[in-house]
């Protein structure tokens, strides 16, 4: 099949769960025996050349890259709140140049199907319908408007209304493109769940972001610092900038007064000075952008992710359990994985338990050491990137 993907950034550096959802997707449909056209933004905050993008992936597929700046800026953000019924998220990304960069790529050559990533690029839909015959996939990599909508719970003052406000501009605008495309791809089965509940009915296969399997083993305890505490992920993302900061507020003195010894990694692009300033707290160990992520992630005992908000998958959690590492996470955190608490992962969804659950792995080193060991066994079992996207090709190969 001849196969154009959309994104509105550009999946390298594969540095976060969009990136990595995207790019294995690219990966594993080429391996799958699939011609595969990339056509990205390049934004102000995701800013990619083509000369950096390895070999490697430029060998596996066609790609176009196009200026779109969606700036993020106060005066953009009010003006958007004033005069449009968008959503600031999605206007920033309507572009004429990318529209016309699309139209002359799909006039070009035929596609069998183009697949949409996410919801930001679904106001390009009508486009491909006016200038192709291509089937239209919708990959739906979370349920937008929830993100928001969780965030504006737990905020106060006026940053909860301007959240409220967004989070059903979202919905609005989420629930516009509905059945607009030929074939629904929800990233897991709860995520499609939702959709059918808003109206969807067209042709649903839930396919989950896998992983080179074969890229992630898990390394013998005697290597990893024990106990230890670590969390990584986007640091300029809300979900968790809150969940981390929850965690220190409520979490971490309790833990470091029990295990006085312990000690908390964190990694992560893009902090805020206002975040970092937080971190300047006993034991805990800022590391920024790290080079290896899995290396990183490897050293470490007990990853930490506390997640109050957000929707989809966690990526990190499926890398973090594919490595072999005791995860202690809450029930958002853990959405869409079918995790097994006390199995293969801890979930935990307040403070004393968030508590409980790090001191026991933390001080049972054998039942850190299986928690683990169920955690890699399992994802290795379900989450095969190969394996995922063929059967995600046969799904669309039924359909064309």
């Amino acid at each position: 099949m001849k196969i154009l993907q959309i994104t509105n950034k550009v999946p390298y550096p594969e540095n976060d769960g969009g990136a990595i959802a995207c790019m294995n997707m690219l990966r594993g449909l080429h391996s799958n025996g699939n011609k595969v056209t990339l056509l990205s933004m390049v934004t102000l905050k995701h800013p990619v050349a083509l000369e950096d993008i390895p070999t490697e992936v430029k060998s596996i597929a066609d790609i176009h890259l196009v200026a779109v700046p969606a700036p993020i800026t106060i005066l953009g953000g009010l003006k958007n709140l004033l005069f449009s019924r968008l959503p600031y998220n999605a206007q920033r990304f309507i572009d004429k140049t990318f529209r016309e960069k699309l139209v002359n790529l799909i006039q070009q050559q035929p596609f069998d199907l183009i697949q949409f990533e996410g919801l930001y690029v679904c106001p390009y839909i009508h486009i491909a319908r006016e200038n192709t015959t291509a089937k239209i996939v919708y990959r739906a990599h979370n349920i937008e408007h929830e993100i928001w909508e969780r965030t504006a719970r737990i905020t106060k003052g006026i940053k909860k209304w301007y959240l409220r406000n967004l989070s059903k501009r979202i919905r609005r605008f989420e629930g516009s493109f509905i059945n607009k495309y030929d074939l629904l791809v929800p990233i897991t089965s709860r995520d499609g769940d939702m959709l059918n509940r808003m109206g969807n009915t067209k042709p649903v296969q839930v396919s989950q972001t896998g992983i080179d399997v074969s890229k992630f083993t898990a390394n013998k305890s005697g290597s990893v610092e024990y106990p230890s505490l670590f969390h990584i992920g986007a640091l300029d993302w809300s979900p968790n900038q809150e969940g981390l900061i929850w965690f220190l507020e409520n979490c971490w003195p309790a833990i470091l007064k029990q295990k006085p010894e312990i000690k908390f990694y964190i990694a992560g692009r893009k902090a805020p000075e206002w975040l970092k300033s937080k971190l300047v707290q006993p034991n805990i160990f800022f590391e920024g952008e790290v080079d290896d992520a899995h290396e990183f992630m490897r050293a470490k005992a007990i990853m930490i992710v506390p997640l109050l908000s957000g929707s989809g998958m966690r990526i990190k959690i499926i890398e973090g359990m594919a490595l072999g590492k005791t995860i202690v996470s809450t029930s958002i955190g853990t959405e869409g994985i079918n995790t097994s608490h006390n199995m293969d992962i801890l979930i935990a969804d307040n403070a004393k338990e968030f508590i409980h659950s790090v001191l026991q792995a933390a001080k049972n080193k054998s039942m850190f050491e299986e928690i683990g060991k169920n955690a890699h066994k399992f994802i290795h079992e379900n989450f095969n990137n190969l394996v995922i996207t063929e059967q995600l090709a046969n799904f669309y190969k039924k359909h064309l």
